[in-house]
């Protein structure tokens, strides 16, 4: 985009820290992603495109805003804003206990540049969540895909950073998986109560401003929807439980209506007093917001549960709510141990042989079945990383349409034929059988990346931020694999020399 160069602040050294194995790698670890993103250039092309699509946005001509004193300080604030994602992403930590983290530690310091020689200078959580918004998902995942193809494939530029040799990215490996969401189990009961809670919640805070309408204290009335929970929790072990769960719900929808009619009239109260309360216009429109989101879904939620519990007559999974803050959640039946049916979104990973995560697509809408999924994904492979060898996945990405493509394609067939039959007769050759069994470490990547960088579950709220959030900890993940994988050739080279010189 630009030859303009942004001088780093100077940075003291970090303190050596002995006899702890576990931090001497981490710290390693950081060091050598710290020197990926500078050597490797992949710091800047993310920091431009994010300074391109803001200066769209905010409809600056960028080549007249490079020659202003302003451009220097947005350029370090996105890289103060992707250094602070990596270090979170690597972490697993809330905003709230990252923000405590980096103020505390020296390594967390150095690597975000905030640790200056005469000052130190830290964050609040509000700050790292507005952070994690600041780049684009397609700004990561574009930038990220054509890096990994023209560095990492570069023999020189590999070893520039460390590594023996260039990375192959001629072999796929597929597989599918759910992302939770961060919600309660979708009980019926439990919808309305969570309806009310919050309904509640939001009338409290009004009060708090002083605006009052006539209501029973809402304390009370929270007491009064946990002792109906409690009784539809216990009512399973009695007799005639049915009979009693439906008049336990004709309570909980009495309550429900009373506070929607409660909450009708503190929405009022607040729209017409708003100059009586110290308020902004942003915080009125965000109460008068979340007062909305349940009044527009509680008689539907109420329907639901009425339909299912008293009607007892099935809802279908289109009608159905699962939550009432998340609204892109879906019901995948997934028929594993442990996990029958998982709510939430489905994440498609392909990843080389290396470990290195290629391509990736979380899907808003209910995801098409693993086959119908393929050939897109491979399209956009080989779009990105040039001629594909060999692509491999489980039986439900096997199909006739994607045998004959990858057969057009000349990509070696390395799927798990659903016919036993065929995978009898294909078990016997040397090729599909070690594709395979490297295939079975996809399983293991896949609970990497979603157990220690995405975190169980993912906290982030709606589909655009999920969607940034994955490709945040895609990016952290593959910096964390390629200076792991040249950590050891430099320990590995290093080695050899030792022995050379003995």
């Amino acid at each position: 985009m630009n030859d303009l160069t942004i001088q780093n602040d100077l940075r003291p050294a970090i303190p050596n820290i002995f006899d702890n194995i576990d931090y001497q790698n981490f710290r390693d670890t950081l060091i050598k992603i710290d020197e990926i993103l500078r050597k490797g250039k992949l710091e800047d092309k993310l920091i431009e495109a994010a300074v391109d699509r803001w200066s769209i946005s905010a409809e600056e001509d960028i080549s007249v805003f490079m020659n202003t004193a302003s451009y220097p300080k947005l350029w370090k604030q996105f890289q103060f804003a992707l250094r602070c994602n990596i270090a979170r992403a690597l972490t697993g930590e809330s905003f709230r206990k990252f923000s405590v983290h980096l103020s505390d530690s020296t390594l967390f310091q150095w690597f975000t540049n905030i640790h200056y020689f005469t000052s130190k200078k830290s964050i609040s959580k509000s700050s790292v969540e507005r952070f994690s918004k600041m780049f684009d998902d397609d700004v990561i995942a574009v930038t990220l895909r054509k890096w990994q193809s023209g560095f990492l494939s570069n023999s020189d530029n590999a070893k520039s950073i460390g590594l023996n040799e260039s990375i192959s990215f001629s072999d796929s490996f597929l597989d599918a998986t759910c992302v939770k969401a961060n919600i309660h189990f979708p009980v019926d009961w439990v919808l309305l109560c969570d309806a009310v809670r919050s309904l509640l919640l939001a009338i409290k805070t009004i009060r708090a401003q002083g605006l009052k309408h006539r209501m029973m204290d809402p304390a009370n009335f929270l007491k009064l929807i946990n002792k109906l929970c409690i009784a539809m929790t216990h009512t399973r072990r009695k007799k005639d439980s049915k009979r009693q769960r439906k008049n336990i719900l004709r309570d909980i929808k009495k309550l429900s209506y009373c506070i929607q009619k409660h909450a009708e009239r503190y929405r009022a109260l607040l729209i017409k007093n708003s100059e009586k309360t110290s308020w902004t216009e942003t915080q009125i429109k965000q109460v008068v917001g979340r007062i909305d989101n349940i009044l527009n879904q509680l008689p539907a939620a109420i329907k639901q549960a009425h339909e299912r519990i008293i009607g007892e007559r099935k809802v279908s999974s289109e009608e159905k709510i699962l939550s009432l803050y998340e609204k892109d959640i879906h019901v995948l039946v997934r028929g594993k141990s442990g996990s029958e049916v998982e709510f939430g979104q489905g994440l498609m990973l392909a990843e080389q042989r290396d470990g290195l995560i290629v391509d990736w697509e979380l899907f808003k809408d209910q995801p098409k079945a693993d086959s119908q999924a393929f050939q897109p994904l491979m399209k956009r492979i080989q779009e990105c990383y040039g001629e594909i060898s060999s692509s491999t996945g489980d039986r439900g990405f096997d199909s006739k349409s994607n045998r004959d493509f990858l057969k057009e394609q000349n990509i070696h067939n390395g799927l798990c034929p659903r016919s036993p039959k065929q995978l009898q007769e294909r078990i016997n050759e040397p090729r599909f059988l070690e594709l395979q069994k490297r295939r079975s470490q996809t399983e293991g990547r896949i609970g990497i990346f979603k157990s220690v960088f995405l975190g169980k579950p993912l906290r982030s709220k709606g589909f655009l931020h999920r969607q940034i959030t994955v490709s945040t900890c895609v990016l952290t993940h593959n910096l964390w694999v390629v200076a792991r994988m040249a950590l050891a050739d430099e320990a590995e080279r290093k080695n050899k020399k030792v022995k050379k010189a003995a």
